[in-house]
């Protein structure tokens, strides 16, 4: 496409929807949200892109082959759902480590379903990516 309105106006959407995609990822952990919805957002930020300025275009801002990133949230994934093993309990079982702790004081928790839900992120927005830029590329 070659409306200049649309370029710029695009390049500031999709860093938005970027900036809300990582909010929805890290709110829902406690609210509806997360992984999921969190990926679905980031990629259209990035399809939007590739509708307005090209496919090489946005796979160059990518910089990564958006199929990487879903093996790399897979792994990801894998290893949240390992760790629960490794503290000897059930597979996929939350695991929570509190930095900073001390006395009444829990410090900041971090959580094994946060990571869970980051390699979800991961998985659907590359997910997503190559599917779209696979099926841009063919039109």
């Amino acid at each position: 496409m070659n409306s200049l309105i649309l370029q710029v106006a695009t390049r500031y959407l999709s860093a938005l929807l970027l900036i809300f995609s990582v909010y929805m990822l890290l709110r829902g952990h406690n609210e509806p949200g997360g992984g999921f919805i969190g990926g679905l957002i980031g990629a259209t930020g990035f399809v939007i892109y590739a509708i307005a300025c090209g496919t090489a275009e946005a796979r160059a801002a990518l910089r990564v082959m958006p199929q990487n990133i879903a093996a790399t949230g897979l792994g990801i994934a894998l290893l949240a759902g390992l760790f629960a093993g490794v503290m000897g309990d059930a597979f996929f079982t939350g695991q929570w480590l509190f930095i900073g702790a001390s006395g009444e004081d829990k410090g900041l928790p971090l959580s094994s379903v946060l990571v869970f839900d980051i390699g979800v992120y991961l998985v659907v927005f590359g997910s997503v990516l190559t599917l779209v830029f696979a099926m841009e590329e063919e039109v």
